[in-house]
């Protein structure tokens, strides 16, 4: 399952994210991972969360992000939820792959059953029909 928090640049997704992972240890029974393009928030994760800065890796396009999610999946079996923040930022996804990107991680997220979060700084009205749909907030 592929979810969505919406919102222009500085209206609190990183906030809400941090709280979202942060109430899931307490309920998750296997492993959570936080992606971010730094390590700045590394204090405000409980620290059995896993960060990790994904600007440390040499990943210049969508596709090789994929392959780095796979990466990451592959060294985890028990790996359970995926937190993405400034999801458009480290997977280097274009406006046009969108909606391509969404598609991968949701067939990712089905095939090994990881409910993977994404923060994305846009409105919800300049997003696509396929993202509009895996909103689960919109600030």
């Amino acid at each position: 399952m592929v979810q969505i928090i919406a919102g222009e640049k500085g209206k609190g997704k990183t906030k809400y994210l941090l709280e979202k992972v942060n109430a899931a240890v307490a309920a998750a029974n296997g492993n959570i991972v936080y992606l971010d393009k730094s390590r700045k928030h590394m204090y405000e994760l409980n620290n059995k969360v896993r960060l990790v800065n994904a600007t440390d890796y040499p990943l210049t396009n969508c596709d090789e992000f994929m392959g780095f999610i796979c990466g990451i999946i592959s060294q985890d079996n028990d790996l359970e939820e995926l937190y993405l923040d400034s999801f458009l930022t480290i997977a280097n996804v274009k406006d046009g792959e969108i909606c391509y990107a969404i598609e991968k991680l949701d067939i990712i997220s089905e095939k090994y059953n990881i409910k993977i979060v994404l923060s994305i700084s846009k409105n919800e009205a300049d997003l696509p029909e396929c993202a509009k749909e895996k909103i689960v907030i919109s600030l």
